[in-house]
This record gives C-alpha cells, structure tokens and sequence, in this order.
C-alpha cells in the first residue's frame, strides 16, 4: 500500500474516532464509566481475533511479544482509558482538550529519545500547526485555561500513557502483526479494566439489563467499528509509517469529534473551529512527511528532466 492510500485511511479512522465521542458520552451517561468501557474493549478484542482468524493470522505470541502484549496493553488500555475517564470527571473540557491535544507532540518526542528518530524542522512545525490547531479549537469555548486540577494531571498521564504504547507497538511490529498485538492487548486490558472496576464500580453490573435495544446497538457499533477495527488499522499504520508519523493524525480527531457532536448532540461548530482546522490539515499535511515527500519529488524529477535534456 503507498503511503497516501495509508494517510486517507488514517483520516477515515480520525473521522470514525470523532464520530466516536458523542456515542461514548451516552454510553457513559447510560451506565458507569469503567464497567462500560471494560465490557466495550472486551467487545472490541473479541472482534480483532473473529476478523483475524478468518485471515488466518492468529498466533501464539512469543515469550518477548508477550511482554510487549502486556506492557502495551497497561499502558494502551488500561491506563489510558482509566485516567482519561476518570480526569474529565475533574477539570474542564478546556484543560481536557488541550492536554489530549499534545498527544502527537509527546509521540514525536518519545520516539526521538526512544528510537533515536530525530523529526526534520518541517515535521515539527508540523507537530507546532497542529497543536495551534487544537488550542484553537478546544480554546474557543470560551472556558479559559484556569488553574491545574488533579483531572489535568490524570489526563496527561493518560496521552503520555498512550503516546509511550505507540513507541512499544511500534517495537513489537517488527515481528508481531500489529493487528494481531491489538487484539492481544484490548483482551488484556479490558480484563484488568473490569477488575478495577469490581473495586471502583460495584453496581456497575446491575445497570446493564436497563439499558434499551438503540443503546446496545450504539455499544456494539462503537466497540467493533471505533474500537476494533479502528485501532487494528491505525497500529498497522504505526508498524508501516512510525509512530511519531501517524501521531500527527490524532489531531483531526479533535475537529472531528466537534463536527461528531453538532451532529448528534446538537452542539454548534464556529469559525474558530474552522480557523483550527486549516492549523490541523497544515500540520498533517507537514507532520506526516508528506509535504517533504512532495518536494523530494518535485526535485528529482527536475533533475531527471535537467539530465535528459544535457543527454540531448
């Protein structure tokens, strides 16, 4: 697959992703929080090796994949979701929104001290564009920054949680199929995630048989498409194009939420969020190399065409 067939499905993925959030909203409002997202993830885990298996790329990992399994898993699932859900119950949307936003910034600088991966200057101002972008957007609510809350620090531990999965998931893709290690790790993690939430939740179960027919097929949908399939294809991304590169796409998933929720919630979608998503395309468009891989060929065939015409 070249690598703009790869960054129109990432865009797809940002699109469902954003899609995602208003249907998370009332899963949450509909039963409590880390029960349902156990059950959801579990959902979701149990769909990966359903789909891989028709594939017939189900494998037993091995004794050093299953570490990346487990590592990943705590830190991809369990850790990101449980502080994330758990941190927007304790700051603003406004806080929330920015600290999430610097997501594709963390990855970028993991993966430099990590993987000795070094990002050029047009991939920074990359990763700089798109973090405007999502000020911007998350900035235009009008809530103001405020003072720092204990929410603030559990969401920033919850994306720094996710950006250091992306630096193991792309480790482990060297010779574990990402999709296969996404599978392994949603498994994983959702069985940590409903022991927390025996502890945390201990109604959560109760609420379950209260629910209606649309709420399930809302989970469901959420679960398989979002979730499965959703992050079976983004970490494949990671292990084709790096994570700091496919980082860089999470940040449309902030003006696709917004647009997620003037559609089903009825929220209002501004110019300022208009204005944020001219700062995010730029930065996708400079932060995933495409925009360098646009000039690097533009160069060459001008040196083709100079040489071709020295020839004649």
């Amino acid at each position: 697959m070249k690598k703009w067939q790869t960054y129109m499905i990432l865009v797809l993925i940002m699109l469902i992703w954003g899609f995602n959030v208003p249907a998370l909203k009332t899963l949450v409002s509909e039963f409590t929080p880390v029960t349902i997202t156990s059950l959801r993830i579990f959902t979701a885990g149990v769909s990966v090796f359903i789909i891989l298996g028709v594939m017939g790329k189900v494998r037993k990992p091995t004794p050093k994949e299953l570490l990346f399994i487990i590592s990943g898993g705590l830190l991809n699932v369990v850790s990101h979701h449980y502080f994330l859900s758990v941190g927007l119950t304790g700051t603003s949307s406004t806080n929330g929104g920015l600290i999430l936003g610097t997501g594709p910034l963390l990855t970028a600088l993991m993966a430099t001290i990590i993987l000795r991966n070094r990002p050029t200057v047009i991939k920074i101002l990359g990763f700089l564009s798109g973090g405007i972008g999502v000020a911007i957007i998350v900035l235009s609510g009008g809530e103001g920054i405020g003072g720092l809350k204990m929410g603030d620090l559990f969401i920033f531990v919850s994306i720094f949680s996710q950006a250091l999965s992306f630096i193991i998931i792309s480790r482990a893709a060297r010779t574990l199929d990402p999709r296969l290690l996404t599978g392994y790790m949603l498994v994983f993690g959702s069985v940590v995630l409903f022991v927390i939430s025996l502890f945390t939740e201990p109604g959560g179960l109760r609420q379950l048989g209260n629910a209606s027919v649309s709420i399930w097929v809302l989970f469901f949908a959420s679960a398989i498409l979002a979730t499965a399939v959703g992050h079976m294809i983004y970490n494949h991304s990671i292990g084709k194009i790096g994570a700091a590169e496919t980082s860089i796409f999470l940040n449309l998933n902030t003006f696709f939420s917004l647009v997620g929720a003037s559609i089903f919630l009825g929220e209002s979608v501004t110019t300022y969020h208009l204005i944020g998503l001219v700062f995010i395309v730029l930065g996708v468009v400079c932060g995933s190399g495409t925009f360098e891989e646009f000039v690097i060929r533009r160069k060459q065939k001008r040196y083709l065409e100079r040489k071709q015409n020295h020839q004649m």
